[in-house]
């Protein structure tokens, strides 16, 4: 995956905190895709592995999670995250070529990938579409980036998101690739089981910081911003944290199962 991503521990933070709110709101598509106690799955842009863990939590010793990651830093700590689950791993692979083996799993889970690879998106669920079983089904997770933002925002936190939306169309990636799950799934064969949008209001943690931030060396060397930008920004999370009434997150989701047929 071509992420412009830092993975620093507030990042980690990040997606840790994500993972366990899927857990509970991405239920009834879980079960609808299999995710359950013995499922063979695959994680296909694993990133540091926050979901990984959930997800081999979620099959159990005597199924397989299987990791997959471009970046070499996210597989280490994807690898890290999953560290005491002899049923779990994860390795170096594409989102278009992962060299697992093709119909071999229940489930091939892919999740906020898509809109960081802007004109593939077609390939890679055409992938992941090989990579199910005949009756197994594929996973796809998106948020709407526009749509989901911050309240009370920050004047200096709205610019840093403007930019980071710059950034991605730039690169030619789809910031609205949510609506289009349910059709690049049908486009690559599958038979069109779950999809939704889903909205939730969350207070932010303290400390917690959203993808933008975490963007803030590829947005800098892409000129979209300079050190004096770097600098106001983290001044304004550093206000946000301090804040005793703590700001909601407003979280707009696409979800969407799709089954390969028998």
């Amino acid at each position: 995956m071509s992420y412009a991503l830092r993975l620093s521990t507030g990042e980690q933070a990040r997606y840790r905190f994500m993972a366990e709110q899927a857990r509970g709101a991405e239920a009834p598509e879980w079960a609808a895709a299999g995710i359950g106690p013995g499922a063979r799955l695959a994680d296909i842009g694993c990133g540091p592995g926050a979901m990984l863990r959930v997800l081999a939590e979620a099959v159990g010793p005597t199924g397989a999670a299987h990791g997959v990651d471009q970046d070499a830093d996210a597989v280490a700590a994807a690898t890290e995250a999953v560290d005491g689950l002899g049923h779990a791993s994860a390795r170096g692979g594409s989102a278009t070529d992962s060299d697992l083996r093709l119909g071999s799993y229940d489930v091939v889970v892919c999740r906020h990938v898509l809109a960081h690879n802007g004109g593939r998106e077609a390939a890679i669920v055409r992938h992941l579409a090989a990579l199910a079983r005949p009756g197994g089904a594929v996973l796809l997770v998106d948020a709407d980036a526009v749509a989901s933002r911050i309240f009370p925002d920050d004047p200096d936190l709205a610019d840093l998101t403007q930019r980071y939306h710059g950034l991605h169309r730039a690169k030619g990636n789809d910031l609205d690739v949510g609506i289009k799950l349910g059709w690049l799934l049908e486009r690559a064969g599958l038979a069109l089981t779950a999809f939704r949008s889903t909205s939730a209001m969350l207070r932010m943690p303290p400390g917690l910081r959203p993808p933008s931030w975490a963007a803030r060396d590829a947005m800098v060397a892409a000129g979209l911003a300079d050190a004096d930008d770097l600098t106001r920004w983290e001044r304004a999370f550093e206000r946000v944290d301090q804040l005793a009434q703590r700001p909601w997150l407003h979280l707009v989701t696409f979800i969407a199962v799709g089954h390969r047929p028998t």
